[in-house]
């Protein structure tokens, strides 16, 4: 939220720098993870549970991927150097430039201008829509991973 005593935000550097740094190690766990279940031994045990599991969790590795590739954008810009983009890419017909704030969620840097409406920079137009649709297909396999294990548990029951 812009105040008063400060329209010119950007984002909180530190918070940045957080994401990034949980993000990459989150990756590169969950890369590793997955790496791990391409041996020959893992792939000749898989079930449909497992596949479903494995394909949520690449999902919701590609969707970090994304988001943080969109964060790695805002990472060396200074908030003049947003506020020089906010002027550059300003739509015809908007006011004053009065103030410019970062989002994580979604990931923008929003330029508000006089007339009450604002618009983003920086950030390429696919990195929210695709870490959203990532999302949206790591749930919906989830959601298999679960009704499968479920499946499998119940049937595991009965036998015994």
């Amino acid at each position: 939220m812009i105040t008063a005593s400060n329209p010119w935000q950007g984002h909180n550097f530190a918070v940045l720098i957080a994401i990034l740094s949980a993000g990459g190690a989150t990756l590169l766990s969950l890369i590793g993870y997955l790496c791990s279940r391409l041996t020959r031994q893992v792939r000749q045990e898989y079930t449909p549970f497992c596949l479903w599991r494995d394909l949520s969790l690449l999902t919701a590795a590609a969707a970090l991927a994304v988001y943080v590739w969109g964060c790695l954008h805002f990472l060396f810009l200074t908030v003049h150097e947003l506020a020089q983009r906010c002027e550059r890419q300003r739509p015809s017909g908007a006011s004053t430039l009065i103030g410019l704030r970062g989002d994580f969620i979604p990931l923008r840097a929003v330029c508000e201008v006089s007339n009450g409406h604002d618009y983003s920079i920086v950030i390429p137009s696919y990195i929210n829509p695709t870490v959203a649709l990532f999302l949206l297909l790591a749930l919906i396999c989830t959601l298999a991973s679960v009704v499968l294990h479920h499946k499998q548990h119940t049937t595991t029951r009965r036998k015994g």
